[in-house]
């Protein structure tokens, strides 16, 4: 296998990371007025991520790195193009960490609920945007021979990319309210497994169509059966959250989200950024990729330290892993 196609692997597998870790992270921050009744229900939300929100960021970072390393073309067509709406992404996310951090620091309502809007809306945003910029991604954008973006905002906000975004909002919504039903205990619990049922069923039916619209514009062989895997996933976990078996219904949602986002991939392969415009400006993992020499010395890399990564989250997890309830919460 050729060191680009193993790299572009691998900047699938870390996006597909990131949306898996960081979708419920954002799926409870955009639930947090729904579900969390009084201040105390909030921080009971605040906290189930709050050892691990940071960490899952992680993979965004190293995902940008490493298309940064391995497809510069890539990188700069798309950060150039696609800027406003990563600017947008880039600012919730900062908001949304300052808003973990500061919102403890008065004791004040108002203060409280500044906060609260900051984290819901910084959740929000990057759930929808990222859903846009994939979308655009597969289907492509106007690029000239020169691999420049000639387009505007509005050519990034057609029907397709509009809808990608509303099925990463779905998608994460769903997979909030189940790593709520899983990791909090009384009515929070109930409160949130019957909302990821009623989420879960619409996401699904926006889902199957935006998932149908993908390959009808790009296909392969493994992109239709990654297709149908992630819906039959998420259609298990909406079945095992009425059920109330939440461990079988995140594992359904953390798979349809993962298996969505191989499918994007699959069927962008061997294009990297499709062109509307003119085939010659398409970038591609031969001709967006780095030298050789240095995708061999990032293989190296990755080959040492991303088994240490891998242990060090998997071990976050392991030690936050039970379920916390306002029991757990002192009154101010």
């Amino acid at each position: 296998m050729e060191l680009t196609t193993i790299w572009f692997l691998l900047v699938a597998v870390l996006f597909t990371g990131y949306f898996v870790l960081e979708g419920f992270d954002f799926g409870v921050g955009m639930l947090l007025p729904v579900l969390g009744r009084d201040d105390r229900e909030r921080r009971v939300l605040i906290n189930t991520i709050g050892p691990v929100w940071d960490g899952n960021e992680v993979w965004l970072i190293t995902a940008g790195g490493a298309m940064f390393a391995a497809f510069p073309e890539w990188y700069a067509t798309l950060f150039s193009g696609f800027y406003l709406p990563l600017l947008l992404i880039l600012l919730a996310l900062i908001a949304r960490g300052v808003a973990f951090e500061y919102r403890h620091k008065r004791p004040e309502a108002a203060w409280k609920r500044r906060w609260d809007r900051a984290i819901f809306w910084g959740s929000a945003v990057p759930a929808v945007l990222w859903g846009v910029a994939f979308a655009n991604i597969l289907r492509g954008v106007p690029l000239s021979a020169d691999h420049e973006y000639a387009g505007g905002l509005l050519d990034l906000l057609h029907p397709y990319a509009l809808l990608g975004g509303v099925t990463t909002l779905g998608l994460f919504l769903t997979h909030g309210a189940v790593f709520l039903a899983l990791k909090t205990a009384g009515d929070i619990r109930e409160r949130a497994g019957a909302l990821a049922v009623k989420l879960g069923v619409g996401t699904a039916v926006v889902a199957v169509v935006f998932l149908a619209w993908t390959l009808s514009i790009r296909s392969s062989a493994a992109a239709v059966v990654l297709a149908v895997g992630a819906a039959l996933a998420l259609l298990a976990g909406v079945a095992a959250a009425r059920v109330r078996r939440e461990g079988w219904a995140f594992t359904g949602t953390a798979v349809a989200i993962a298996l969505a986002v191989a499918t994007l991939f699959a069927a962008l392969f061997p294009n990297v950024l499709p062109s509307t415009l003119d085939a010659a400006g398409t970038l591609t993992a031969t001709n967006a990729a780095s030298t050789p020499y240095t995708l061999k010395i990032m293989t190296w890399v990755a080959v040492v330290f991303t088994p240490i990564v891998l242990a060090y989250q998997g071990w976050t997890y392991w030690v936050f892993r039970k379920r916390i309830g306002v029991q757990n919460i002192p009154q101010h």
